[in-house]
């Protein structure tokens, strides 16, 4: 049979058709068995990535917890207000966008591109927030003009209110978005970028309390990113609720009493240390932080000349002029270097080598012992037995008071003050300690500085009977079902072991310098409350240049006006300590300031006039 012959062609088509059809099953199989692969052995892996795909994961930030006087005010919330965000996976082309939004807005294109770059670093389809706490009217604007403005939503953002605007602004701080840099530091594990943090102030510093836990939005997206429905929400948990030592009646009648002087106050509880208010003016409004701050307002505030973002009770260093006759009067008597009944001619200077040193007061106090000279703030008794003191242990008796060193309050950058010795001359200046800078810092001028809120934890110290305590801010930290989590106790830093002698006659000279005739602290006077207090006069510049210049910014150059307080004398309750920035003299400037305190903490009615003081005005 030939190759050619029909038989032949039919057994060859019968194998032909046998090899296709194996081949087409083999195919089948292939496909089928890499589909079994795909639906079955791997069908986890596939719904993963297709789950990545057709769903996001949106972030929900937690509220902040809110804070609390000591009894039990709100002082600051989250509140809701309209803000406006943008899904920049529907912008194409964001300049004509951002455009149109500035003029809605009111807020420059400049602003708005710098916020759209800060953006960059989140996901496409998470909203970029560009503006915070917005108009009704703009809202308005926005919702008319929606077709002309592609991927732009309006939400209700929580936003960050201090009910009582810029009181206690430096105490609380304010809060912005977290930065890269802290968010490559490892502090903040569990944060994203865009989150909201605490920049300064008991914001920052209680972070851990005050920062909730975040929830979750599992939304469904098309093709190009846009959400169409959500599947699922994981509601945030709020923050700690957190009750602070300050009562916010003091506070607000303290920051008052300065009207629009510049410095500081503080007030302790001289028992408990605890902050019942804490001054720094003039202030800020920290809301202006909570939904990003302009360029423009932060140069205005960095610009100002009296330095509104300093917190002074804590970072201001100021020499404590005659208030530190405290210091010196304690030091000598319980070195023996005087006693109460030391005696001292006071002409008006005090001669020592080829120096003369002057008191205020040109004519002098004449005979002076240690309760006139604190009543009439006579220098040359001080400047006297500051001799045999010697610095060293004036500056012992200083920092034993709590001067020259930090009390680690939760807020940022506290300032040690300066307390000098000889050592420290001679490692900063290699050169020797004189005796004539001993008798300056005896008048706490010289290289002596202090904090206000040193000069009340050493003026709590002297009403209490020589317990140093360290301040306390934070009074108890409670979760959502009232639970105490932290609540804050006394902490005694030391006990000072003065001799018998030494506490009661300074005590009985600083309740003449508010309630005898000529003591220099009478604007402090208050009726019915025994008020013992010192006042303090510190000069800026020194009286040599004060006369060889032409000095053409007088307030500058004025002199700090500073007063401490404790009272009830008898059996003390409060310590104040005020500093009134270039206010001239502590009994006319800052005593009144301190009086008005203590009539607010004693329940008092202020009286209608200033006490007038029978003497000069002197530090």
């Amino acid at each position: 049979m030939g190759l050619n012959s029909p038989a032949a062609a039919a057994v060859l088509l019968r194998r032909r058709f046998l090899f296709l059809t194996i081949l087409a099953v083999a195919v089948f199989l292939v496909l089928l068995g890499r589909l079994w692969y795909l639906q079955v052995i791997r069908a986890e892996d596939y719904q993963a990535l297709s789950e990545r795909n057709r769903v996001r994961y949106v972030p929900i930030e937690p509220p902040r917890g809110p804070v609390f006087d000591r009894h039990g005010e709100l002082l600051v919330e989250n509140r809701p207000a309209f803000g406006v965000s943008v899904l920049r996976n529907e912008v194409s082309f964001p300049e004509p966008l951002l455009q149109r939004l500035s003029t809605l807005l009111g807020i420059s294109l400049e602003e708005l591109k710098r916020r759209w770059e800060a953006g960059r670093r989140l996901p496409r389809y998470q909203p970029l927030p560009l503006a915070t706490d917005i108009g009704r009217d703009a809202m308005e604007q926005i919702q008319e003009n929606s077709l002309a403005l592609p991927g732009v939503l309006i939400e209700v953002q929580p936003v960050r209110s201090y009910t009582h605007g810029a009181m206690a602004a430096h105490t609380f701080g304010y809060v912005g978005e977290i930065s890269e840099k802290d968010l490559a530091g490892g502090k903040f594990e569990g944060y994203r970028s865009g989150d909201t943090v605490g920049k300064i102030g008991l914001e920052k510093h209680l972070e851990p309390y005050l920062r909730g836990t975040s929830g979750e939005r599992r939304v469904e997206v098309d093709a190009r990113g846009r959400e169409l429905r959500q599947l699922k929400a994981l509601e945030p948990v709020p923050g700690k609720k957190i009750y602070l030592t300050l009562d916010t009646a003091l506070q607000e009648v303290a920051e008052g009493a300065f009207g629009d002087k510049a410095g500081a106050a503080v007030v302790l509880d001289v028992n408990s240390g605890e902050v019942l208010a804490l001054v720094s003016r003039p202030g800020f409004d920290p809301a202006l932080f909570s939904g990003g701050i302009s360029v423009q307002r932060w140069s205005e505030l960095v610009k100002n000349p009296l330095r509104p973002l300093q917190n002074r009770a804590i970072q201001g260093q100021y020499p404590p002029g005659s208030t530190f006759k405290i210091v010196t009067a304690l030091a000598a008597l319980q070195a023996g270097a005087a006693s109460s009944g030391t005696t001292v001619d006071c002409s008006g200077s005090f001669a020592y080598g080829d120096r003369e040193f002057r008191c205020w007061k040109k004519e002098g106090h004449g005979k002076t012992d240690l309760r006139k000279a604190l009543r009439e703030s006579c220098d040359v008794w001080f400047y006297e037995v500051a001799l045999d003191l010697g610095i060293d242990r004036l500056a012992q008796m200083a920092f034993d008071l709590g001067l020259g060193q930090t009390n680690e309050l939760p807020l940022d950058g506290e300032r040690k003050g300066l307390i000098p010795t000889r050592e420290w001359k001679r490692r900063n200046y290699g050169t020797s300690w004189y005796n004539g800078e001993t008798v300056i810092a005896a008048i706490g001028q010289g290289y002596v500085l202090t904090t206000p809120l040193q000069l009340a934890v050493m003026t709590a110290a002297v009403a209490n009977g020589g317990t140093v305590l360290r301040p306390q801010l934070l009074l108890r930290v409670e979760d959502l079902d009232g639970a105490t989590l932290y609540e804050g106790k006394p902490e005694v830093k030391r006990i000072l072991d003065f001799a018998p002698g030494v506490l009661p006659p300074v005590r009985r000279g600083l309740e003449a310098v508010v309630n005898d005739y000529g003591g220099t602290g009478a604007a402090a006077r208050i009726d019915g409350i025994r008020v013992a207090g010192k006042t303090g006069t510190a000069q800026v510049i020194k009286r040599k240049e004060d006369n060889a210049v032409v000095i053409d910014d007088p307030y500058r150059f004025r002199d700090h006006a500073l007063f401490v307080a404790y009272a009830p004398a008898e059996r003390p309750q409060i310590a104040v300590a005020v500093v009134v920035d270039h206010g001239g003299h502590g009994g006319s400037s800052a005593a009144p300031i301190a009086r008005a305190i203590m009539n607010q903490y004693f329940g008092l009615a202020p009286p209608l006039t200033q006490p007038v003081a029978e003497a000069p005005a002197a530090g």
